[in-house]
């Protein structure tokens, strides 16, 4: 019994990294898009937001199936559970990539930021999270949970930078003020990309520990689960 449930925990990481490459892909489309203007990168970061709604109803589906079959206790429901919870907020990012990808398109037009500048910068730092995120889930990491978390403080820097560079730039009343108040909104999607990989950095350190920084929640009856789930 033992050996079988590893290996549906086994799928279920593979399923979670492959979920969040996907996601990655998509900031890095969406970011290419912006820096070079390349609006087939932005159509093929709306696309992969597909992907990733339909990667979430698998991983789902699969959670249930281990919760109902292999019936985990202690560690293994919390490992569990916590991927439910992970999948929600990779889900999110997912719409926020594409959401910036649509601004661009709807913008029906070219546009460039510069590649060494703060948006750039923060697209970065969130795709860095992102997979240093997932990769403490696999390998079941609390410091380097505890790291991605820190690494937030880092993106909501670069924010607050892009944002009070960008005012400063609409009131210069210089530029067309519509595409700095997309940058914003764009700005802005980039910070709560850090937020949601913030939050499943904390669904980690929960899955190992049990504890949940903000619920400070105990998972021991698997039956509470699944009430929420089916």
């Amino acid at each position: 019994m033992r050996s079988n449930f590893d290996k549906e925990l086994d799928i279920l990481n593979t399923h979670l990294t492959d979920m969040s490459a996907a996601v990655e892909n998509a900031i890095e489309y969406a970011t290419q898009a912006l820096v070079f203007g390349d609006m087939g990168k932005a159509e093929t970061a709306v696309e992969y937001d597909s992907e990733v709604d339909s990667m979430e109803k698998d991983i789902e589906k699969q959670c249930v199936k281990i919760l109902l079959l292999q019936q985990p206790v202690a560690k293994d429901l919390r490992q569990v559970s916590a991927a439910l919870k992970m999948i929600t907020d990779m889900e999110r990012i997912g719409d926020q990539a594409r959401d910036i990808s649509e601004l661009l398109l709807k913008a029906g037009r070219n546009v460039k930021i510069n590649p060494n500048g703060v948006i750039a910068q923060m697209a970065t730092a969130t795709m860095k999270m992102v997979h240093d995120a997932a990769q403490s889930f696999v390998k079941q990491d609390i410091q380097a949970a505890h790291n991605v978390i820190e690494f937030d403080d880092v993106i909501d820097n670069l924010y607050e930078q892009a944002k009070a560079e960008i005012v400063h730039r609409i009131k210069s009343e210089k530029e067309d003020v519509d595409f700095l108040i997309d940058l914003l909104s764009i700005s802005k999607y980039f910070e709560r990309i850090g937020d949601h990989t913030a939050n499943i950095a904390e669904w980690v350190i929960f899955s190992v520990t049990g504890v949940h920084k903000d619920e400070n929640m105990m998972y021991t009856e698997k039956q509470e689960f699944l009430r929420n789930l089916i």
